[in-house]
């Protein structure tokens, strides 16, 4: 690779990861903010019982999140192909398929919440607390997939600017609404919960609007044939279906984490939050480099050129390394003071300082999983996915079951990062077969 190619390849990275990247960071910032507002209440049931709320529309959501990353796989080739018609098609069919999941959890929400309270196992003080935030957010459930699908989307055609622009005014008013609603007007909470629908139902109204626009600068028109198409229609959906037990098994992970810790005390359980939040905060982060690495390798595959695919996977991972070593040494200096921001409770605050090695060093090892996500999801090697992650899933439980009874919270976080270097490895194996795609 000449000079000229590497500075090509640098600045193509950075087009796509930066946005990206900005736009990632201000989710868990987002939560950040609600974990803050409600850490300024008396008892650290509210900071639980966010945690808890928020934990259960994470396992919906991420479990829901092959909408983003079916679509950004799919339409990433469909644009390396220079296929037009698919590449609006596309859209169309993800933003169906969102609506119809949403529309589908808004009416199952009671035994969705029953289920997840069992399973996540709250106590008596932070029950009640959970189950009023639950039902104001899910409204927005819909809303709130269409949105997976536009962000999928947008990265797909490489239009990271519109994806910004979504996500940052989403998470912007959800914030200032946050601080409006808790502690101006004392709705606690609920007041949590109605920010985020209101920024969630307002924003995929401002997607839509800015994909209009690409479409009209792309021309051509929507065909429906196209839409219900058989072919492409079982394609996705194939796509899909592996990406989602792969989501799920990932989430059943954060289940497993915060349930075991909820058994530990409240204490436990908000640390746990707080140390949860630093360590999204990076990886949220890294995934700009996946989902660079994502929308590159996936163009490639569809213009079938193996070359830029290497160079692709390469620039993408040299960042991403780098990028880890930093978001260890910013941990390092500004944990303890990140801590102190979410939580005025004396306990919490010492809590989660026993226990923040572990956000210092799992972005050196979980940043490899991450990269290797990106290039499988703009490939759409998904059945590959869904079988790594089921490999590493059942060694995660070998090893809590081994460290959780001798170490406590030491041993659960300790599972957790064999279960990110299990990840990486099992994907690892599995590239040099698949590149004989090319």
């Amino acid at each position: 690779m000449t000079d000229h190619d590497r500075r090509y390849w640098h600045r193509r990275t950075w087009r796509i990861a930066l946005p990206v990247i900005v736009t990632n960071v201000s989710v868990p910032i987002l939560g950040i903010v609600d974990t803050a507002v409600v850490g300024r209440l008396p008892g650290p049931e509210f900071v639980g019982a966010v945690a808890v709320g928020a934990l259960i529309f994470s396992l919906l959501y991420q479990g829901c999140n092959f909408l983003r990353m079916g679509t950004t796989g799919l339409t990433a080739q469909s644009f390396g192909a220079r296929d037009g018609k698919e590449v609006r098609t596309w859209l169309a069919r993800a933003v169906l398929l969102s609506a119809a999941i949403g529309a589908a959890m808004v009416v199952l929400q009671w035994p969705i919440f029953e289920l997840s309270a069992l399973i996540v196992g709250p106590s008596d003080n932070v029950l009640p607390l959970s189950d009023e935030y639950f039902y104001i957010r899910i409204w927005s459930a819909p809303a709130a997939l269409v949105n997976f699908a536009l962000l999928g989307w947008f990265f797909g055609v490489q239009n990271t600017r519109a994806a910004l622009i979504t996500q940052v005014y989403m998470n912007g008013v959800n914030a200032v609404l946050d601080v409006w609603f808790v502690l101006g007007l004392g709705w606690g909470v609920a007041g949590v919960a109605w920010a985020t629908v209101i920024g969630e139902s307002t924003a995929v109204l401002l997607g839509l609007f800015l994909a209009r626009r690409h479409l009209n600068r792309m021309g051509g028109r929507f065909e429906r044939a196209s839409i219900l198409q058989a072919a492409p229609l079982k394609h996705m959906l194939g796509v899909n279906r592996d990406i989602f037990i792969r989501s799920t098994c990932l989430q059943a992970v954060f289940v497993i984490l915060t349930s075991i810790g909820a058994r530990m005390g409240d204490t436990i359980l908000a640390a746990n939050a707080i140390l949860l939040h630093l360590l999204v905060l990076t990886a949220y982060a890294l995934d700009g480099f996946s989902t660079a690495a994502s929308a590159l390798a996936g163009e490639a595959k569809g213009a079938r050129d193996r070359d830029r695919f290497v160079a692709s996977v390469r620039t993408t991972s040299l960042w991403a390394s780098l990028f880890a070593v930093v978001a260890s040494g910013l941990t390092i200096i500004f944990g303890g003071s990140a801590i102190d921001m979410l939580t005025i409770s004396d306990d919490v605050r010492a809590t989660a300082r026993e226990f923040l090695v572990w956000s210092i060093l799992l972005p050196l090892v979980s940043v490899w999983s991450f990269q290797l996500d990106g290039i499988f999801i703009g490939c759409t090697w998904a059945r590959e996915m869904r079988n790594a992650m089921i490999a590493s899933l059942l060694i995660y439980l070998v090893f809590i079951a081994l460290l959780v009874p001798p170490f406590g919270n030491h041993g659960l976080w300790g599972a957790f990062m064999i279960l990110m270097a299990a990840r990486a490895v099992t994907l690892a194996g599995m590239m040099p077969r698949l590149l004989r795609e090319f």
